[in-house]
C-alpha cells in the first residue's frame, strides 16, 4: 500500500489525469443511458402504465423467446422503423436487448427522436430468463 501512495505522490500529474478521465467517462455514460428498470418493474409498467416493451434483438432471438406483449424492432432497423412507434411518443417505452448493454444505444436513438419516457431493462433478456420469468416462444 505504501508503494501505491509513493507512486501517487511522485506521479501526481498522472494520477490527476486518470481521475479526470474517469470522471468524464462516468459523466458521459450517465448522460447517455436511459434509466434502468428491473424485470419486475418492467412488468408493472407494462400492466399498469401501458408501457411498450420494445425488444431490439434479432428476429431469430425474438422468436426463440420474448416477453409477453413485446414488439420486435431490431436495433439495426430502429432508425428506419421509428415511425411505427409514433403513437407511443409520450408513453413509457422499455427497451429490451440480450444483456442490457445495447438498450442504451437504442434509448439514445429514441430520445433524439423526441420520445420522452424511455427506459432500459437492466440485464436484458439474460436477467429475465435468469429469474425464470415467462416467455413466449414462436
Amino acid at each position: 500500500m505504501e508503494r501505491y501512495l509513493e507512486f501517487a505522490i511522485n506521479h501526481w500529474e498522472m494520477v490527476l489525469a486518470l481521475l479526470l478521465t474517469l470522471s468524464v467517462l462516468l459523466i458521459t455514460e450517465r448522460r447517455k443511458a436511459a434509466p434502468s428498470v428491473s424485470p419486475q418493474q418492467a412488468t408493472v409498467m407494462s400492466n399498469g402504465e401501458d408501457a411498450l416493451l420494445l425488444d431490439i434483438r434479432t428476429p431469430a432471438d425474438f422468436k426463440a423467446g420474448h416477453v409477453i406483449g413485446a414488439k420486435n424492432i431490431p436495433f439495426a432497423d430502429l432508425t428506419k422503423r421509428i415511425t411505427e412507434l409514433e403513437k407511443h411518443k409520450d408513453k413509457p417505452i422499455i427497451v429490451i436487448c440480450k444483456t442490457g448493454q445495447t438498450a442504451s444505444g437504442a434509448a439514445n436513438v429514441l430520445k433524439k427522436a423526441e420520445f420522452t419516457n424511455v427506459h432500459r431493462m437492466a440485464g436484458g433478456m439474460a436477467e429475465w430468463t435468469g429469474q425464470n420469468l415467462p416467455l413466449v416462444r414462436k
